[in-house]
């Protein structure tokens, strides 16, 4: 029988800075949450408006595809970014689109999706309710097709009340997932926010399309804020072979992360997601330079992986090709470290968030997260990854 996480707590506790007798001050939890394939129902296609500006989400939306024969669209067979789509207008196929509909083997409809966005609700109100006794600030997604989806995740009765906006981007993957950021309204205001495409490239030198990462920048609370949100290249083909890609992920991001910090070095970073590779791989370690402790940190190395004390301890988020991973991770800005509690907000605790219901109870995979499909069946589940989340603390 394989076993995988019936070692860890139902709740464990990554790193805790701060800890002081008395209650937590005033606090905000961050963190995301891998969705596991949330699609609708309806078959998709990608159209790309070059002729709109490439932040105006009609630009590149997802259409039914009985929609296209009342579009205007030329043949395209360049490749595929924003910048070369400039003036265009053109279709784009998405290799999953038939795969999550009333006809595939799934047979996917209305009702499944919406036991799906229910569960999904439910797990993103909690990250890190049992500290702030409300639903999260700010909230990652990760495999998401659409916007749409995400309208209809927010209007779930388990979110609504929170009045999340919207940040996406279609990005050019080959599946056609995305990763997305919402956020409360009442405490984030959104300044900036923009994708950057990651480029990489296979043996035969073809570009393989993946996801974006995903950069927001703006005020929490009053604070200059700015997140990243990840879903690098998969381990697809073997580790070693894929690695090179995630290195170019790391180098991308860590472009992105130092130019924020350069323009203002008072913005606190948030960079999250699922980078497919734990804490100590090659990507995180030596290409992003996250530290695996606050005594490591520096001016030349200033980002702190919050979940490497949680993978040295042996927990998992995951579990690929039925070994325990850590792809699931939060990195901070040294900034946001503090031994005491002051009137800007620093990190409290991070943590991976595995309540019993998220954990599958028995059979060959007891102790894995409860994920939505086994092959073609709804299991009534919630997702193959664990989420992340990190509380914030400062002064009231």
């Amino acid at each position: 029988m394989r076993k995988f996480l019936s070692f860890i707590a139902v709740i464990c506790t990554v790193m805790t800075f701060a800890q002081q007798q008395g209650k937590l001050r005033k606090v905000a939890a961050v963190g995301f949450l891998n969705v596991e394939n949330l699609w609708d129902t309806i078959r998709s296609a990608d159209y790309i408006d070059g002729t709109k500006d490439i932040k105006n989400p009609a630009f590149h939306r997802s259409i039914p595809l009985d929609s296209i024969k009342f579009l205007e669209a030329e043949k395209y067979d360049g490749n595929w970014s924003d910048s070369s789509l400039k003036g265009k207008k053109v279709v784009r196929y998405q290799s999953g689109s038939e795969e999550f509909t009333p006809s595939s083997g799934k047979n996917y409809n209305t009702k499944i999706y919406n036991a799906k966005l229910a569960n999904e609700a439910k797990v993103i109100s909690e990250l890190g309710s049992q500290y702030t006794k409300t639903a999260p600030a700010v909230v990652g997604l990760i495999e998401v097709e659409n916007r749409q989806v995400i309208q209809d995740l927010i209007k779930q009765p388990a979110l609504a009340k929170f009045d999340y906006g919207i940040i996406h981007y279609n990005s050019y993957d080959y599946r056609g997932i995305d990763v997305a950021l919402i956020y409360q309204k009442r405490r984030f205001t959104v300044t900036n926010s923009l994708k950057k495409e990651l480029k990489v490239y296979g043996d035969d030198g073809r570009r393989e399309y993946t996801r974006d990462i995903l950069v927001v920048t703006g005020f929490l609370d009053n604070e200059k804020v700015a997140f990243f949100m990840n879903h690098w290249p998969s381990r697809r083909g073997g580790e070693a072979i894929s690695l090179p890609k995630r290195n170019a992920a790391a180098a991308l991001l860590k472009q992105q992360m130092d130019s924020i910090r350069t323009a203002d070095p008072s913005t606190k970073l948030f960079a999250m997601g699922d980078f497919n590779d734990d804490p100590v791989s090659s990507s995180l370690k030596n290409h992003l330079k996250a530290q695996a402790s606050p005594k490591d940190l520096s001016d030349a190395n200033p980002y702190l992986n919050l979940m490497y004390p949680l993978y040295k301890k042996g927990v998992a988020s995951l579990a690929y090709q039925d070994a325990p991973n850590l792809f699931d991770q939060i990195i901070v800005s040294k900034n946001l470290i503090s031994d005491q509690v002051t009137k800007e907000y620093s990190v409290f605790k991070a943590e991976i968030y595995a309540p019993a219901y998220l954990v599958n109870k028995e059979g060959n995979y007891k102790g894995y997260p409860f994920r939505s499909w086994n092959g073609d069946q709804f299991t009534g589940g919630y997702s193959d990854h664990f989420p992340a989340f990190v509380i914030l603390q400062k002064e009231p």
